[in-house]
């Protein structure tokens, strides 16, 4: 792979106008920054779980907040890359003049990088994929094996380029109309359902693309030079701006989750500086944080230290592995590939988010209550759509759904496709709202 042809400001569904990826204003990478910044999907994110419960009374991270600070992250991480870049390449703005704005390509796929996670996280994708692995017997025989596999094993991360992609009802039949490197570099596990959840092979760990939208990852492949990955029938290697963007999220959600911990009292001060010290790399830090008085400055300060060395370290590591990467034979993360000493203090990190933090009271309580209620919505939308003589109830069922979720094909698998639109892109709250509303708990109000 080169990066002259990993860049393009070609855009989706728009191939045939002609750009040069430069504006007086903005870039073509810049307008698919803005257009996510403005999108409905991304404002969706304000009321998406991120860890823990919202809203409360303290300020914890949604989706949205998570999403900007990660962009931020993904900026820096860009932009440290191409500054190194250039010192070996000092023609590179006249050769591969869109590497200039690589930064603004990673900061794109940071903010959509949670655009297709259903509500209450992970515990939502759980729901959405134990709902068709119960109703096996009435629906698999519906689909082919291949769409069997991306149902039982619903993805964030391919929902997210569906989002952008899909042409749905009524709307721009190019979806989002992104340039090209902007999609690629969110397509994290760049393989199919059937090929994806392969232990010990990074790329491969979960996947990227469902059925419905595995031509137009080909096709986005075909264009920027993306390799294929000759072990598997529809897999490929990674677009190497993911990588970086990969990253940006590691770094984010580790350290920020601390600091939520913290502000929520689950984490005391503490033990919070013993965790972030070690990543600090700082030998005057211990002086400066006795200076101040209040904690949350001090957990602001270790959080802002701790986040620059992971983004120089990573960014490093990106420079040094370059060449494998672009050869496709680079296969972790690059966190995984910190220094001994970074990497003790993150697996550290990591055992006591798991233990203390993902495993928190309230955290278990929001998973638990978001897996029946999404549950529960599968279990009236998805029959209902489904079925081909409605009964009364079914169809005022249907009439609940908007008419962007009008599924244009009449098989099975499109329509589940559409009424999973319809239920992953809910908020938690509308999700909970629309629930006890349809199961009789609460009615509408008639004011």
């Amino acid at each position: 792979m080169e990066w002259k042809k990993l860049l393009s400001a070609k855009r989706w569904g728009y191939e045939s106008r002609a750009v040069d990826g430069v504006y007086d204003a903005r870039s073509e990478f810049q307008r698919d920054y803005d257009r996510l910044v403005f999108s409905s999907p991304f404002r969706r994110l304000q009321n998406k779980t991120q860890v823990f419960p919202l809203p409360g009374s303290v300020f914890v991270h949604n989706r949205l907040t998570h999403s900007l600070e990660v962009a931020s992250v993904g900026r820096s991480l860009g932009r440290i890359f191409y500054n190194e870049y250039r010192k070996d390449h000092p023609e590179v703005d006249r050769d591969i003049p869109l590497l200039q704005d690589i930064d603004t390509i990673i900061a794109t796929a940071c903010l959509a990088h949670d655009l297709g996670n259903p509500a209450f996280g992970h515990s939502g994708e759980s729901a959405i994929s134990a709902y068709f692995i119960a109703n096996e017997r009435e629906l698999k025989s519906q689909v082919t094996p291949a769409q069997w596999e991306d149902l039982i094993a619903f993805e964030g991360n391919a929902n997210a380029l569906r989002i952008l992609t899909h042409a749905f009802q009524g709307k721009d039949p190019a979806g989002f109309a992104l340039t090209y490197s902007s999609l690629a570099a969110i397509v994290k596990y760049p393989c199919a359902a059937h090929e994806g959840h392969r232990k010990g092979l990074h790329h491969r760990k979960k996947y990227g693309f469902f059925q419905s939208e595995q031509e137009s990852f080909r096709k986005i492949a075909a264009e920027l030079g993306i390799k294929r990955d000759l072990s598997g029938e529809m897999v490929y290697h990674r677009h190497p701006l993911v990588y970086l963007v990969e990253a940006a999220d590691d770094i984010c959600y580790n350290i920020i989750d601390l600091e939520d911990a913290h502000r929520l009292g689950i984490l005391q001060y503490e033990e919070l500086e013993s965790m972030l010290l070690p990543l600090c790399q700082d030998d005057k830090l211990k002086g400066r944080l006795g200076q101040l008085a209040d904690l949350d400055s001090r957990v602001s300060l270790l959080r802002a230290k701790a986040i620059n060395t992971l983004i120089v370290n990573c960014a490093r590591i990106f420079v040094r592995e370059q060449d494998r990467i672009l050869a496709g034979s680079f296969d972790r993360a690059l966190m995984d590939a910190l220094d001994d000493e970074l990497l003790l203090a993150m697996k550290h990190i990591q055992r006591e988010s798991v233990s203390r933090i993902y495993n928190a009271s309230s955290v278990v309580q929001i998973e638990v209550a978001g897996y029946k209620v999404m549950s529960g919505l599968l279990e009236e939308f998805l029959p209902a759509y489904l079925s081909n003589a409605r009964s009364p109830y079914e169809k005022k069922l249907v009439k609940l759904m908007p008419a962007q979720f009008d599924a244009r094909q009449e098989d099975a698998y499109s329509k589940i496709r559409s009424t999973l639109d319809f239920v992953s892109g809910m908020t938690d709250l509308y999700a909970v709202d629309l629930y006890r509303r349809i199961k009789g708990i609460t009615f509408p109000s008639l004011a």
